[in-house]
């Protein structure tokens, strides 16, 4: 069976601007998948892509195998598409609206009535099936976003920015339907600013920036990629900065009776640590680690990608 998803060396130029730089890409089927990059990096543009929304200029691009410019009906059929922005029809009711998506994709009347209904039950609307979408809150818009998306059964559910401007108890309600889905066998790619929801949600996350792949790991894995900070806290304040750096220890610093340092694993440090600042005649009372953040890595990784940049055209 062919992936959800698979791109090689794709190309997308917009006059003297490569949007996409030979993004090479692939989603395995029925899995979590996120995609994550600073503004301009290219994500929308590949959302896209697949979608028919944009021509590429060189490179190939599958959905399940099928050719998105060559097959794009297949391709296009097997995607539930939620944009970032509003492109809704506002002048007919959201049930008609759902009808009108389901037809075109070629559901039948009958079929397109049961997966509305179910749509908006899924996403807590069906109280407003009659309702126009101008009418609809700010939340209950991104509700229907998702429910346009799923109203056509696709095996992709391709989620831009799903949660954009919406409250924290929405964010965590939409997360449940989105999480069912997938558990259901349907295979999503989402992009977020959220990092907490790719922490989530996603089994693999995609960190690109300037049209091009940084790297494709777990969240977990990324993670580990960081330093911890690790906090100990000493009986009695100390008069210089203790001398235990070295090995995976580094960038210690003092202030009074707290020691602060980074190491790559905290728990494997803290021990060492701990050894050192005894055997200098320093007691030490309290502990605490801090992980590194997924937030954090993604901004480490784009920022040397944007300075390697910088260097290569200094060059």
């Amino acid at each position: 069976m062919p992936p959800a998803i698979r791109t090689d060396d794709l190309v997308k130029e917009y006059g003297d601007v490569r949007a996409l730089d030979g993004l090479s890409l692939t989603v395995p089927e029925g899995s979590f998948f996120g995609l994550l990059g600073p503004n301009g990096a290219g994500k929308t543009t590949f959302i896209n892509t697949l979608v028919g929304l944009a021509r590429k200029t060189g490179g190939t691009a599958e959905v399940f195998g099928h050719d998105v410019e060559d097959d794009y009906q297949q391709a296009r059929d097997a995607i539930g598409l939620a944009p970032q922005e509003f492109n809704v029809d506002r002048f007919f009711p959201i049930r008609e609206v759902l009808l009108h998506k389901a037809g075109y994709h070629g559901v039948p009347e009958a079929q397109a009535e049961r997966r509305a209904r179910d749509a908006l039950e899924t996403v807590g609307l069906d109280g407003k099936a009659e309702t126009r979408f101008d009418w609809l809150s700010g939340g209950m818009k991104r509700r229907f976003m998702l429910a346009r998306a799923m109203v056509t059964d696709p095996d992709l559910l391709i989620l831009d920015e799903p949660t954009a401007g919406v409250d924290v108890e929405l964010r965590h309600d939409l997360w449940e339907v989105i999480r069912g889905l997938n558990d259901d066998g349907t295979t999503v790619l989402l992009t977020t600013h959220y990092i907490e929801e790719a922490e989530r949600l996603c089994d693999e996350v995609a960190i690109v920036d300037s049209g091009r792949k940084v790297t494709v790991a777990t969240p977990d894995e990324l993670t580990e990629r960081g330093t911890d900070t690790v906090t100990l806290t000493l009986a009695a304040p100390a008069t210089a900065i203790p001398d235990i750096a070295g090995g995976e220890i580094d960038d210690v610093t003092l202030d009074g009776d707290t020691v602060t340092l980074r190491a790559a694993s905290g728990s494997e440090a803290v021990p060492v640590a701990v050894r050192r600042l005894e055997d200098a005649g320093h007691r030490v009372v309290d502990v605490d680690i801090s992980r590194t953040s997924l937030e954090e890595v993604f901004v480490n990784m784009t920022r040397t990608e944007d300075s390697d940049d910088e260097q290569e055209v200094v060059a």
